[in-house]
């Protein structure tokens, strides 16, 4: 039975747009991942965000990037890199954008704040400092964050721009990382590319590790972004055999699956023989999979909604009760508990 509380936010979420009302009803998803910031930290207002959002989006997952694209001079010259493929020169985390968001988050009314989950990135997934500046934004922001990410292990081009050490799913850092998150009930949305860029025969070079790692932290609510897809790795041939190993598992009970962006609808969605497994694996699991736009601090509705508007093919062939918690059930049930959990843990540090 459904309590009062999640009732009421139910409520709130479904009937407040940006300037409060009930025309917003009729809206079409909920967003698991969008980026409020891009790589030199400029986007949108959360106020401005809402206005693209308008009636076609109830609630969403909001976060910066984590990291920060280098302009050096001796690299680019006069020419200022926003994206990281535009410049040679390297990533390094950025953690201010926490701040960034918690601020954005906090000049919203609370109806505004109903429709958005903060999520933590600014910390170095390498460092076992880590979970000290996740501990830290949670007690300088109560009441703020529902979780942690997107943040990234493995990414083709990017892992190997990030200065520092490179990421690694046997990192004792991961662990830890992973360990805080069950401890306090964080939603973790882990960027890991499922294999490299040029895959080599047999098992994708990052499967296993990462079974390995979500196996051994059970506890905790995992969502694997875009089910390690990228805009160059693209799926293999036994892609939705992967994914069963972990759908049929009950090992892997806490772990879900985003398939945002548009990079990787094209995938999905390709032609008849690309789309009719994926409609398959998703009817079978519909609780487990997520729509989200993965868009960065876009500039229009239009730019907002290409990767839902990709999908319409899978809107149109899943069946409707399927379609419904892909692009809004799902969202509601993993986000809600983790913010109630979220919150009494933060009660408890309180309270100690």
């Amino acid at each position: 039975m459904r309590t009062w509380h999640s009732m009421l936010l139910c409520w709130m979420v479904c009937v407040a747009a940006p300037g409060g009302g009930r025309e917003a009803v009729a809206q079409d998803f909920n967003d698991s991942h969008f980026h409020l910031t891009n790589y030199i930290q400029q986007g949108l207002t959360l106020r401005q965000f809402l206005e693209i959002m308008g009636n076609r989006t109830g609630r969403a997952a909001v976060f910066g990037i984590p990291l920060q694209q280098k302009w050096d001079a001796f690299e680019s010259g006069t020419r200022a890199p926003d994206y990281y493929l535009l410049s040679d020169a390297e990533l390094y985390y950025y953690s201010f954008v926490d701040a960034m968001i918690a601020d954005a988050y906090l000049h919203l009314g609370p109806e505004e704040r109903a429709r958005f989950d903060p999520m933590i990135t600014g910390f170095n997934p390498t460092d076992m400092y880590a979970i000290d500046h996740i501990r830290r934004v949670l007690a300088m922001y109560p009441g703020v964050f529902t979780g942690i990410g997107e943040f990234t292990v493995h990414k083709e081009f990017v892992s190997a721009k990030v200065a520092g050490h490179t990421a690694s799913l046997l990192n004792p850092s991961l662990d830890r990382i992973l360990s805080l998150a069950e401890e306090v009930g964080l939603v973790v949305l882990l960027h890991n590319d499922i294999d490299t860029v040029r895959p080599a025969a047999g098992r994708p070079a990052h499967f296993d590790d990462l079974k390995n790692l979500l196996r051994a932290h059970r506890g905790a609510s995992i969502v694997w972004a875009h089910t390690g897809l990228g805009r160059f790795v693209k799926p293999g041939e036994g892609h939705i055999g992967l994914l069963k190993e972990l759908l049929d598992s009950d090992e892997y009970a806490h772990v879900n699956f985003d398939i945002s962006w548009d990079e990787v609808a094209k995938w999905i969605v390709a032609d008849e023989t690309t789309l009719a497994p994926w409609v398959e694996l998703i009817e079978a699991h519909s609780d487990r999979f997520l729509f989200g736009t993965d868009t960065v601090a876009p500039r229009t509705q239009a730019d907002y909604l290409k990767a839902f508007d990709v999908y319409r093919a899978l809107w149109e062939r899943l069946a409707p009760e399927t379609a419904a918690k892909v692009k809004k059930g799902n969202y509601e049930r993993i986000f809600d508990a983790a913010r109630a959990r979220v919150r009494a843990w933060e009660a408890r540090q309180v309270r100690q």
